[in-house]
């Protein structure tokens, strides 16, 4: 089935379905504070594991087959990484996975900006593996999904926490979802006349940043309330990387 839609539909379809995971937010409105605090935990030990899993078992593989040189890979991995450490850092871009309360009100459109942005370099870096193979874009979608969810229902519940009403808080969420198509066709465009191989390590260090230097310690910092919570926290992280161990073996050759 991958190879019976061109590249561009690929991309414009993964794109669509990223931007429309920005509806899940408004699931908040139906949930309590501390029910929506015990399902998000799970969720970004899930992402963590996925974004980890994507990032070593596809990525970084796929990088090395198609560029020998392990120098030109490290550097586009630390720049990857290093991108989205200065969007943290600058644009004072906070995920609000967790306790959404957490999050002062005034920062609501700075979250909208990171958010943007981070989607635009995220849709560049998943187009430019569909462009080198249809399936290491399927398993990198996969895996970028698995972490926009609890990403959108932490950022929903913060603009509706900063006053923002809920068909507006809906609506631009969705339009920063969108930058997410944004980026992936730019990356298409450019492929047509440049080689974005290099897009391959570079989504790598985008996931790892966000996968061990952002969820992992955010996961953490939120100390389970027993043993079993414990658990289910590990369960749901090896989860997300036992998802992407099986794409690699049934999706990618």
């Amino acid at each position: 089935m991958p190879m019976q839609l061109s590249v561009l539909t690929w991309i414009i379809i993964s794109g669509l379905l990223m931007s429309a995971i920005a509806l899940i937010g408004s699931l908040t409105l139906l949930l309590k504070p501390k029910t929506l605090e015990r399902i998000l935990i799970p969720l970004v030990a899930f992402s963590a594991g996925s974004l980890i899993g994507g990032a070593f078992f596809h990525m970084l593989p796929a990088a090395i087959e198609v560029n020998s040189n392990s120098l030109n890979i490290g550097i586009a991995v630390v720049s990857g990484f290093t991108v989205f450490f200065v969007l943290e850092q600058f644009l004072h871009w906070h995920h609000c996975h967790l306790a959404p309360t957490d999050c002062k009100q005034p920062m609501t459109y700075l979250i909208l900006i990171g958010d943007g942005l981070h989607n635009f370099i995220g849709g560049m870096a998943i187009a430019g593996t569909f462009v080198i193979d249809i399936r290491l874009g399927l398993a990198s979608w996969i895996a970028a999904a698995a972490h926009e969810i609890p990403q959108e229902l932490g950022d929903f519940g913060v603009l509706i926490n900063g006053g923002w009403p809920k068909r507006r808080a809906l609506i631009f969420n969705l339009l920063s979802g969108l930058t997410f198509l944004l980026g992936g066709l730019l990356a298409y465009g450019l492929s047509l006349h440049l080689d974005m191989s290099w897009l391959i390590p570079f989504a790598a260090g985008n996931f790892l940043y966000i996968g061990a230097s952002d969820l992992v310690p955010e996961v953490n910092k939120h100390q389970a309330a027993s043993m079993q919570a414990n658990v289910i926290i590990f369960l749901f992280f090896t989860l997300g990387l036992s998802l992407l161990l099986m794409t690699k073996v049934l999706i990618e050759p």
